[in-house]
């Protein structure tokens, strides 16, 4: 589409305009105070920069691409495009291209899961919540959510993964303070007072994420160490994908002995723990 969308003026800024695109998409011109951001956006951090960079070239060029937005009683919210929402609303504009969409919760979260994934918008963390709300309050499968984001079932799970961690080590990984990769390392590490003191470590010694591996092992994580070899054993890995599939989650089965051994579930909120114990039909 080469229209551009350049700043409104006058009364018609507050009637919205149509625009008819060649699939048969309705760009309307939608005035900026009827439009809210989406609380459950699973973006939450925008850097304050990028944004003023995006509100310029709109000065100097306009919108080029209309944001989606779904209409809820008097106002809209944004489902897709809150970058130039945010963007052209700190410049003025009074009006914005949009489309109007007719789509449920689930729908508008699973556009902005998958717009924020294709421009790889999100930090691990905020994807993490994503997926976890996709799963527990909308009842997709992991299965599911990997056909619709496009990413393999294991991703999802590794990153879901990631909000086991101490919250203040998740901030650290939001903060780009440590990366995806030591919060993976640090995961060896089952206690949260301890995992903290280990990425204090790591950010005190700029420990790269080999080094934090080396220094999750010192600390002696047996059970780490004998779920890895579980994982890598074929009966296990193939039983442990079985139960992952029908539980929706991370299982792990650590064997003590030739004969005795654990199977663990992970849930990672108490919605989470009554969706698995239905499974059980308990």
């Amino acid at each position: 589409m080469s229209k551009k969308f350049g700043l409104g003026k006058g009364l018609g800024a507050l009637i919205p305009e149509e625009e008819i695109l060649e699939d048969g998409s309705t760009i309307l011109k939608i005035p900026m105070n009827l439009i809210k951001a989406n609380k459950d956006q699973p973006r939450k951090s925008f850097d304050p920069e990028k944004i003023s960079e995006l509100a310029q070239s709109i000065k100097e060029h306009g919108i080029i691409q209309p944001i989606i937005l779904k209409k809820e009683d008097d106002i809209y919210i944004v489902v897709a495009g809150e970058r130039r929402f945010r963007a052209a609303r700190s410049i003025g504009l009074i009006e914005m291209p949009a489309i109007v969409m007719n789509i449920n919760n689930k729908e508008v979260l699973e556009i902005s899961l998958i717009e924020n994934i294709q421009r790889e918008d999100l930090n691990p963390i905020e994807e993490a919540i994503a997926y976890r709300k996709l799963l527990v309050d909308f009842d997709l499968t992991q299965e599911e959510i990997s056909k619709k984001v496009s990413k393999s079932r294991t991703a999802i799970t590794n990153c879901m993964r990631l909000l086991n961690l101490d919250e203040r080590v998740q901030d650290y990984i939001i903060d780009e303070v440590i990366s995806e990769g030591h919060g993976r390392a640090i995961l060896g590490i089952s206690d949260n007072q301890l995992q903290y003191q280990i990425a204090q470590m790591v950010i005190d010694d700029s420990l790269n994420v080999r080094e934090t591996e080396k220094l999750v092992k010192n600390f002696g994580n047996i059970k780490k160490e004998k779920a890895v070899r579980n994982e890598n054993n074929i009966y296990y890995k193939d039983i442990m994908n079985k139960l992952e599939n029908r539980f929706g989650t991370k299982v792990l089965i650590n064997s003590k002995s030739k004969n005795k051994g654990k199977i663990e579930i992970e849930y990672y909120s108490e919605e989470d723990f009554e969706r698995i114990l239905e499974v059980f039909n308990i």
